[in-house]
């Protein structure tokens, strides 16, 4: 693959007709077809939006997945909506409760990933397929089950033993055996996402524990993706990871004059971890648009901090949901350009 492969992350917004009519000019994408479910034309659409975009590793915004928690608890006996709560932004989820040992009753991301891998046909881009992690599915649930069986679970130790068992349970019972089904059906690339990590660092062990619990005995590319954190609280207890061959992490949202964020790469070389990074480089929380030169720049200070370009991979800092389609693509666009002078400079 080229120097510096460009890739979304993330979910994408839930496009209206309206707003697929607008682009469809300009990709390669020929509306809804026939009886056609929504969710199936806004995957096609995504997924002609992001290559024609000019991104080297896609998949498909998350177009069938009502939302990163709710859609796997959906799958998962054992377990009861109790209403919705607010996310990070301006949108709702309907929370969970674990009122018994989490079962899956199916696989929750196989038919998607055969839709998407038909779509995109072959050849094509390469797919990385994300997936909740368990760490996040247990933060972001109620934990009666677990939480019951302890005698002090009105101590912190018996709340954080509770976490764990769940954590366990669910990585085992659950997220392995989707996982091994994605794997079954072809996936190489998977991006098992923590986003609830960064907000408890001191359980990056339990975190850890998930992840590889998760993955174990699996043939496939695993990353970690983990936005909006202090990286260097995590670290080095994150490193156990062992099976993670990529870490997607943020640095955009918080590159400011005067401050560089991409310098926490070079504490990976210190560590003595040589392990693929995928870089934040455009911010997903603001309309302004990156300059191409903006981007190069991040990307060659994260190349430079890292210690090897080949081990670089650029991308937004998380999922693009948030932004309206004319800013996303300007973005992605930045993305794709600013890669395509980073490369230049190096002779690539």
């Amino acid at each position: 693959m080229t120097l510096y492969p460009t890739q979304e992350i993330g979910s994408l917004p839930k496009a209206t007709p309206q707003e697929m009519g607008r682009f469809a000019s300009r990709l390669k994408f020929d509306g809804p077809r026939p009886d056609e479910p929504l969710a199936d034309t806004r995957s096609r659409f995504n997924l002609a939006f992001l290559r024609g975009a000019g991104l080297d590793i896609v998949y498909d915004g998350e177009a069938h997945r009502i939302e990163m928690a709710e859609h796997p608890y959906r799958a998962i006996a054992g377990v009861e909506f109790v209403g919705h709560v607010r996310s990070f932004d301006n949108k709702y989820y309907r929370k969970a409760a674990v009122r018994a040992a989490p079962a899956l009753r199916a696989p929750y991301h196989s038919d998607e990933y055969r839709f998407v891998r038909a779509a995109v046909g072959d050849p094509g881009p390469s797919l990385k397929v994300p997936v909740t992690g368990a760490y996040t599915l247990s933060e972001w649930a109620y934990n009666d089950h677990f939480l019951a069986r302890q005698r002090d679970r009105y101590h912190r130790e018996g709340r954080e033993r509770a976490q764990r068992e769940l954590v366990v349970a669910l990585a085992r019972d659950v997220i392995r055996p989707t996982i091994a089904d994605l794997v079954r059906l072809g996936a190489r690339q998977i991006q098992i996402d923590e986003p609830a990590l960064g907000t408890h660092p001191h359980e990056t062990a339990v975190a850890v524990e998930g992840f590889e619990e998760s993955v174990r005995g699996l043939d496939a590319e695993f990353g970690m993706h983990l936005c909006f954190s202090n990286y260097e609280a995590l670290l080095p207890a994150i490193l156990e990871a062992k099976s993670c061959r990529e870490w997607l992490w943020e640095f955009a949202n918080r590159d400011v004059p005067g401050h560089d964020a991409y310098r926490i790469l070079a504490e990976l070389r210190e560590y003595g971890d040589h392990r693929r990074v995928g870089a934040g480089v455009l911010d997903v929380h603001r309309d302004e648009i990156e300059t191409p030169a903006q981007v190069a720049d991040r990307i060659r200070r994260a190349s430079r901090h890292l210690g090897d370009p080949t081990r670089l991979r650029v991308n937004p800092d998380c999922g693009l949901r948030t932004r309206s389609w004319d800013v996303i693509w300007a973005k992605l666009q930045s993305l794709v350009a600013g890669a395509r002078e980073a490369r230049r400079a190096e002779g690539s």
